[in-house]
């Protein structure tokens, strides 16, 4: 009975001294960090779920690595917090070794968040580093499932770049820029991970299952990688007193698509928009892009006027839509930049004339004329364009066809200000911006000797413009980075360019797919110009769709003349049921996230649910939807309508639908 009591006793002190350095930190209703003073590391729970298991932190400083295991000496403190996130407490553990900076782990725990944020800190006389990696560890949850899935998230949307939903076995791995996404594509149980500042650094998102078959994740301030962010030189470094990594949201969802959701408002609630607030409603309009390209003329352009205020009166978001001048308009101009806007000018009164908004477009970024050498004077002050021109390694960042510009130099900010404030002028009252990735580029030296990033250069350049357009234009980003755009903008492109094929379709689609959830960052995401030309009713009603599934609607075909395209936009553009969908400016979510594209988005509207499904294939296909798919318990009591034929069908167990091939249909539903 003795050796019974000792073994207890010793078993006891054991435990005690094991759990004597743990602390542990709530978050949520039900999610804990349970901090190890003694190692370093830290372990996250969701209920019973560890979907984070010895997590740590890194950083590298003169080219060393220093690990938060390293170090002999923590001590921890909190702190109760109020802020744009809620209430909550923020932990912070101190750690201090000889021969190493003084490094901080600081969580931000808040009481009705499922999910918590993490940065860290190094401190010194004079500190430098160019890559933080704030969390990274193994994720239990998901060991053995039988089909794990990563999501890779483009840096921009540039180069027809498109999203990724890869199945991972062991030793294997995808890299994604800013967040990272790993499900069980059976349960959609997920952890998301990423940055939701970036003001300063590039973040990439490494999620994989090693050769032991345990699933992993790793979040790295400080990334560049030539195929993602465009870059083929290094990080740039930070330096100072104390330097600070991104802070970076971590969290298990039930549903991984919830938990995007959260994560792109995080994202906006930290780093809130600056760009003017828009109150008017969704936009809808035309692109000069989509059709009519270097053709533009003063008088087709007149002619597109005409017809949209004569022949698409329907088409309209509360009575109003935008005409914009793509690439191409300054062939209207006298003079060069710095010349006669008189034909502009005539064109924008017209436009308001009709009872319609004048668009322009511009790459404020970019140098399109650099083969002619850098000895030509840019526009709007006396530097040469060679001054301005990113220095990148021994050379220059071309890409697309142009060289991008500093935009942290006087003389890009002179070039802004002077087409901007002509513009104006001119009375235009919507931007298309273009290539805004140039000006989010790595530099050995940019000309502001503050600026040591590519991002801290981008928030200049993109505040200059913002300040040069003072609230005149509702301002579209077309080319531009993914998520450090939502700042600056009201308006984004989730993919590059579209046009009219099922193909187009399928590839802007495969960025709503995984990027939906951009929604909540920005005001509206656009589908890019919906063009008809002569593709087959079907093609056409598809690419109409993705317009409305991604929350905009601009169209592009060349209006000037008559064809097959004119008829089929008095038909589907003037569409009424379709229009009210886009009101609330919302994109769609994916049903299915195995797939290049899912087939099927939905979306609740107040108590009516839509149903979006898309046939991208060469032959007749027949879908069956369940009603959970869509967020009902069942279809009974029900109406399904389709919103292209107006035909409505009776209450259903499960719905099936056929659609011809290169066809698409929307179901609208209501009690």
């Amino acid at each position: 009975m003795i050796k019974i009591k000792l073994l207890s006793c010793l078993f006891f002190l054991v435990f005690f001294l094991s759990h004597a350095n743990a602390i542990t930190f709530k978050f949520g209703r039900s999610g804990k960090i349970i901090y190890d003073l003694k190692s370093g590391t830290f372990s996250a729970y969701l209920n019973s779920d560890e979907f984070l298991k010895d997590g740590f932190s890194t950083f590298k400083e003169n080219n060393k690595l220093y690990s938060s295991k390293d170090y002999l000496q923590r001590n921890y403190s909190s702190t109760k917090i109020s802020d744009q996130f809620g209430k909550g407490v923020k932990h912070t553990i101190e750690l201090k070794g000889a021969g190493r900076p003084d490094m901080k782990q600081i969580f931000y725990a808040y009481d009705q968040l499922p999910y918590f944020l993490c940065e860290i800190e190094i401190a010194g006389a004079s500190v430098s580093s160019n890559e933080m990696i704030p969390v990274q560890g193994g994720l239990p949850i998901l060991n053995g499932i039988k089909e794990i899935r990563s999501v890779f998230v483009p840096f921009d949307n540039d180069t027809f770049i498109s999203y990724n939903s890869k199945q991972l076995s062991k030793n294997e791995q995808q890299l994604s820029a800013e967040v990272g996404v790993i499900y069980d594509n059976t349960s959609f149980k997920g952890v998301i991970s990423g940055s939701v500042n970036h003001r300063v650094w590039k973040t990439g998102v490494t999620t994989g299952i090693d050769t032991g078959g345990n699933t992993f994740i790793k979040v790295q301030a400080g990334f560049t990688e030539k195929d993602i962010t465009r870059d083929v030189i290094p990080h740039g470094v930070l330096k100072g007193h104390i330097v600070k990594s991104p802070m970076i949201f971590y969290g298990l969802f039930e549903d991984w698509r919830i938990g995007m959701n959260a994560y792109a408002k995080a994202n906006r609630i930290a780093e809130p928009p600056i760009v003017f607030k828009w109150k008017h409603p969704t936009p809808l309009g035309w692109n000069s892009w989509g059709a009519m390209q270097e053709k533009i003329s003063f008088d087709k352009i007149v002619k597109v006027t005409d017809f949209f205020a004569d022949s698409l009166k329907a088409f309209r978001s509360e009575g109003t839509i935008y005409i914009d001048l793509d690439s191409y308009w300054d062939n209207m101009l006298k003079g060069g930049l710095e010349g006669d806007y008189s034909k502009l000018k005539e064109f924008a009164d017209y436009v308001k004339k009709r009872g319609l908004k004048p668009g322009i477009y511009w790459a404020p970024f970019t140098d399109w004329g650099f083969k002619s050498g850098g000895d030509r004077r840019a526009e709007g002050g006396n530097y040469k364009f060679s001054q301005l021109w990113t220095k990148v390694g021994a050379g220059y960042h071309d890409l697309d066809g142009a060289r991008a510009l500093d935009p942290t130099h006087p003389g890009t900010q002179q070039r802004i200000a002077l087409v901007i404030g002509k513009l104006k002028e001119c009375g235009y009252e919507m931007i298309k911006i273009d290539f805004l990735g140039h000006a989010a580029i790595e530099s050995d030296h940019f000309y502001d000797p503050k600026i040591s990033t590519g991002m801290q250069a981008y928030e200049v350049g993109m505040s200059f413009l913002l300040k040069q357009l003072d609230d005149k234009m509702l301002v579209y980003a077309a080319i531009s980075p993914t998520m450090a755009s939502g700042r600056y903008i009201h308006m984004r492109r989730i993919a590059c360019d579209a046009f009219k094929s099922i193909k187009d379709t399928k590839y802007t689609l495969n960025s709503l797919t995984y990027g939906w959830w951009q929604t909540h960052l920005y005001d509206y995401m656009d589908a890019d110009h919906v063009v008809l030309g002569a593709e087959s009713i079907g093609a056409n009603r598809a690419r109409t769709l993705s317009a409305i599934v991604t929350g905009t609607f601009i169209v592009g075909d060349d209006f000037s003349a008559k064809g097959a395209w004119t008829e089929r936009a008095a038909e589907l553009f003037q569409n009424k049921a379709l229009l009210a969908v886009i009101r609330d400016g919302k994109s769609f979510m994916p049903i299915e996230a195995d797939k290049e594209a899912s087939e099927m988005f939905v979306k609740q509207s107040g108590n009516t649910h839509y149903l979006a499904i898309f046939n991208y294939g060469d032959k007749e296909k027949k879908f069956v939807v369940n009603a959970t798919a869509i967020g009902l318990k069942s279809f009974i009591g029900y109406q399904l309508e389709d919103l292209f034929t107006h035909k409505s069908s009776a209450p259903v167990s499960a719905a099936e639908f056929v659609l011809a091939a290169g066809d698409a249909t929307l179901i609208k539903i209501t009690k």
